[in-house]
């Protein structure tokens, strides 16, 4: 996918230089050079006259995608001053560090040179090992949240959002929200009409802001307010160590109040209500696919009080957690996790 360099004359509005990690993810790359691509000359022409991307690597071997697709670099590592934005798309986590030694120093020397650094999908994992997110909240897919976390320990995270712009670091969940992500440097750099045009050819629909939550199959699929999704994402997050209602309002720029009307107006329940449920049906689920003890159980699905715990249970399910899990008997049947609606 070669960029070849626009006449003197025509001076880039926006310049991208984009790094490949080993087996990146291919439809988050595409989807964000497309949209520049579009952006960059009429119609569908493809001349890069207002927009400039480079793929750009330490060698001349091409980068494997994860579905085994090669693409190929159109330049070297650049000046990164010639950048507006270096764009790390991160690729599969259990393959190694992403990138090699040669590439992190490049990072580094960005970073210092002032340009700013975009990490798409899992390349928020590549900045953070380089240390360069250090004290900034990474946005990263709800699906990789937990890697995020057991990797970079009390390093602030959040998944319940498309990306999320830090002066000069960007991170993205990466997928569709690449699109929305590019939609969104498009419109800043080259105007509204420009990134609709991009949307409207690639047949998309209305464009997603950052703070917009995630898709999440496992909860609030159905639920229409997208700040009570984003709600519901903190809550699954955070089933150990519950957040108060008023922190979660806070992250949602809601009083405790505003929320609860949001709650009880999208699903008939109380934020805490529906918080505690979750930690409960956790629980179940953790009894019926593990051999932890009731009380390790207890301690995992955010409940000090063993006691306390067991009635709670009892309340939603029925029974007492030992005999739910007497009941499961000996088939502890492999699950991705425990669904909370459908």
């Amino acid at each position: 996918m070669a960029a070849a360099h626009p006449s003197p004359a025509a001076r880039p509005s926006l310049t991208a230089g984009l790094v490949l990690a080993d087996r990146f993810t291919l439809a988050p790359f595409a989807l964000f050079v497309d949209h520049l691509r579009l952006a960059a000359d009429e119609s569908d022409r493809s001349r890069p006259i207002r927009c400039v991307w480079h793929v750009m690597s330490a060698t001349d071997a091409p980068a494997r995608a994860s579905c085994g697709v090669a693409v190929g670099p159109t330049a070297p590592l650049l000046d990164p001053r010639t950048l507006d934005y270096l764009v790390v798309v991160g690729g599969l986590l259990h393959t190694g560090r992403g990138v090699d030694a040669a590439t992190q120093a490049y990072l580094r020397a960005a970073a210092e040179a002032g340009t700013k650094l975009i990490g798409l999908c899992t390349g928020s994992f590549v900045l953070t090992r380089a240390g360069l997110m250090a004290g900034r909240p990474v946005c990263v897919s709800w699906l990789h949240h937990q890697d995020f976390v057991r990797e970079f320990p009390g390093h602030p995270v959040v998944a319940d959002r498309l990306f999320l712009v830090d002066g000069d670091r960007i991170t993205c969940a990466g997928g569709a929200g690449a699109a929305d992500l590019a939609t969104y440097l498009v419109e800043k750099h080259l105007g509204h009409t420009a990134a609709q045009k991009s949307r409207q050819v690639m047949q998309l629909d209305e464009a997603r802001t950052g703070e917009m939550a995630q898709p999440h199959p496992p909860v609030g699929g159905d639920v229409a307010d997208t700040r009570v999704r984003r709600a519901l994402l903190l809550m699954e997050q955070n089933l150990s160590r519950p957040l108060p209602i008023a922190q979660i309002a806070a992250r949602l720029e809601l009083s405790p109040r505003q929320l609860e009307r949001r709650f009880h107006a999208a699903l008939g329940q109380q934020p805490a209500e529906l918080y505690r449920m979750l930690r409960l049906r956790y629980a179940r689920w953790l009894l019926d696919t593990t051999d932890r003890s009731v009380t390790e159980i207890a301690l995992e699905a955010g409940f000090s009080d063993c006691a306390h715990f067991s009635r709670q249970f009892k309340a939603l399910h029925g029974m007492a957690p030992t005999l739910a899990r007497g009941r499961a008997g000996m088939v502890r049947p492999v699950l991705a996790g425990p669904r909370v609606f459908g």
